[in-house]
């Protein structure tokens, strides 16, 4: 849980980990996705229900479709096709979803600190699979990255 200015003890949405694969000669790649939405309104500019996933010819519309529930599922469903067409996976996947943004994440730290020595002992690439598109056909590729910082202030 998170303990508010104020006192109150506000609990954490829950972090999924998940494992597939343990083959040593293959490397071991850690997946990172969050499945929460900022607030959203129709009067923001959606044309539909931002909390209603629409289809319009063919495009889906809803208020975390990109940021970042499609990459989750676009991670699963490629595990689910390598499955189904019964291929070697070439990697250990290991998936991390929670539900805090990367950046705002008060619990994330912590579990990094708590599981490095179990659940991330192995890991031998990170992938984050949250980016914006540079156009509506161009999407945007992070290759690196630097970090990120979080703070609280409060001014009396």
């Amino acid at each position: 849980s998170l303990q508010l200015p104020d006192g109150q003890d506000l609990p954490l949405p829950p972090v999924i980990l998940g494992e597939l694969g343990k083959d040593p000669q293959n490397p071991t790649v850690c997946f990172y996705g969050h499945v929460d939405v900022q607030p959203a309104k129709k009067e923001d500019g959606w044309k539909t229900d931002p909390y209603t996933l629409t289809e319009i010819n063919g495009n889906l519309y809803g208020r975390g479709a990109t940021d970042n529930k499609g990459p989750v599922l676009a991670w699963i469903n490629a595990v689910e096709t390598f499955r189904a067409l019964k291929l070697a996976m070439p990697v250990n996947f290991k998936f991390v979803i929670e539900g805090m943004e990367e950046a705002g994440s008060v619990g994330l730290e912590k579990l990094l600190e708590e599981e490095k020595q179990c659940f991330f002992s192995d890991v031998d690439y990170i992938v984050i699979s949250d980016n914006l598109w540079l156009s509506n056909k161009k999407p945007a590729l992070t290759y690196g990255s630097r970090g990120n910082v979080c703070f609280f202030v409060e001014v009396k």
